[in-house]
């Protein structure tokens, strides 16, 4: 092994404008399962005083039997599963729109999502970036759809983002 030369490949860098079409849907590679902890801490985090969230007997005495897990968590976890295919290359985000959320989030639900490509196109007033605007899908181990939103996002055309620093280790020899 010591005589083989070695290839260094570049990681994945994540789609620039160009890379977008409309249509395209990309089925984003990461599941997460929703742990106690995560739905506490988040309660907390955002100040969330429901009871359904954190108080099990509480959550006993509703229709579900049990705690929800908080929608902006689910919100969160789904925008970040599709920031790989999505918006590595973003220079802002301009928005969510029709957050919907028709099935509940328990703790222990493992969560998977995908993203289609609703339209892109140039910035107007920004000639480094494109608009792309996409429509996301979270669901649950079962296949049963817990949150749809539609974001738009600036997304930096090739060239044009700024350079993530690429720092190799020293070498020992």
């Amino acid at each position: 092994m010591a005589d083989r030369e070695r290839t260094v490949r570049p990681g994945w860098r994540g789609r620039f404008f160009e890379d977008f079409s409309t249509g395209d849907v990309y089925e984003h590679p990461l599941g997460r399962t929703v742990t106690e902890t995560d739905n506490i801490w988040m309660t907390l985090l955002t100040q969330n005083t429901a009871p359904i969230h954190f108080d099990s007997h509480y959550a006993a005495q509703t229709e579900f039997g049990r705690r929800l897990v908080d929608s902006t968590f689910t919100l969160a976890l789904v925008t970040g599963q599709s920031v790989t295919d999505v918006s590595q290359n973003v220079m802002a985000n301009l928005g969510w729109d029709e957050v919907r959320l028709p099935a509940p989030v328990f703790e222990g639900d493992t969560i998977y999502s995908q993203s289609e490509v609703l339209s892109c196109r140039d910035s107007r007033s920004r000639p480094e970036v494109g608009i792309v605007e996409v429509k996301t899908t979270g669901f649950n181990q079962d296949g049963t759809v817990v949150i749809t939103f539609r974001r738009t996002l600036l997304v930096y055309k090739r060239d044009h983002a700024p350079q993530i620093p690429r720092l190799h280790p020293v070498s020992e020899d």
